[in-house]
């Protein structure tokens, strides 16, 4: 019995930690972040970190394996894009990032073994630790890619891939300043076996507000509690994007997403 007990923690042990190549490339990043957080920022320190960037997109290579996506370039790049502790945007998700011109459209490909170290490492950001919660968390899409925060509005009911053993899409709107209005942003996540697939289309639909999630919205804000005008208004935007998540499929435009981000998703080599 206590062999059994052992083996069911080796197992888990085993599965909720990076293997030895990803945790080389870990060690690897650690190691240039300690070296750029602390290092005087002139020509040369930034010629280094391009070239240390570089270095973490060849090894993403060698763990993510070739990769093409419709309408993408080949090259991936590393999604990491700064190494600098303090900088806007520090912490993006491990993996190889490609991107349309004018980042219309972008995608990161990772392996399920990053994205478990990537979810610690923003525990404390209120990340779900669990892969299937965070892929439906508004986290995850603020974090995982750009500088610039996002919110989810509603789920788009994907049919997911015969290959794939998840498939999430969700529809919201992204910016650094207010987050509220007619969402237009699709993004969609697939795994296939160990990788995991991320691609965000910005203006990939034309939505409209829902009249009585404005009215939810006008009443919130118009409460005197909490006192605070920021919390009452995150208070609003939550039970706003609530609202709007339990409109939406009846609205015209829903159908037309949820096509679009069918269509994202048949971007992906998943076959």
């Amino acid at each position: 019995m206590r062999s059994l007990a052992l083996l069911c923690l080796l197992a888990f042990a085993t599965s909720a930690h990076a293997t030895a190549p990803e945790q080389n490339y870990l060690d690897l990043r650690d190691r240039y972040i300690a070296k750029f957080s602390k290092a005087k920022e002139n020509d040369e320190t930034f010629k280094q970190h391009d070239a240390a960037l570089e270095d973490l997109a060849r090894v993403l290579r060698g763990l993510v394996g070739p990769v093409t996506i419709k309408g993408l370039p080949a090259d991936g790049k590393s999604n990491v894009d700064t190494l600098f502790k303090g900088d806007s945007g520090f912490g993006h998700l491990d993996g190889l990032g490609f991107a349309s011109e004018g980042d219309k459209m972008q995608a990161v490909v990772t392996t399920t073994g990053l994205l478990r170290h990537w979810l610690r490492e923003h525990r404390d950001d209120g990340m779900p630790q669990e892969i299937g919660a965070a892929i439906k968390s508004d986290r995850f899409y603020y974090q995982a890619i750009q500088d610039s925060a996002f919110a989810k509005y509603a789920e788009l009911p994907v049919t997911k891939p015969a290959s794939a053993s998840a498939a999430v899409a969700v529809l919201g709107v992204r910016g650094n300043g207010d987050l509220k209005g007619a969402p237009h942003e699709i993004d969609v996540v697939a795994i296939q076996g160990e990788k995991v697939f991320f691609i965000a289309v910005t203006d990939a639909i034309k939505t409209a507000e829902i009249p009585a999630c404005e009215k939810v919205w006008t009443q919130m804000m118009a409460r005197k509690t909490p006192q605070d005008a920021m919390a009452r208004e995150d208070q609003a935007m939550d039970a706003y994007t609530k609202c709007f998540a339990k409109e939406a499929p009846s609205q015209s435009w829903f159908a037309a997403a949820v096509k679009k981000a069918q269509n994202q998703l048949d971007l992906l080599p998943l076959r």
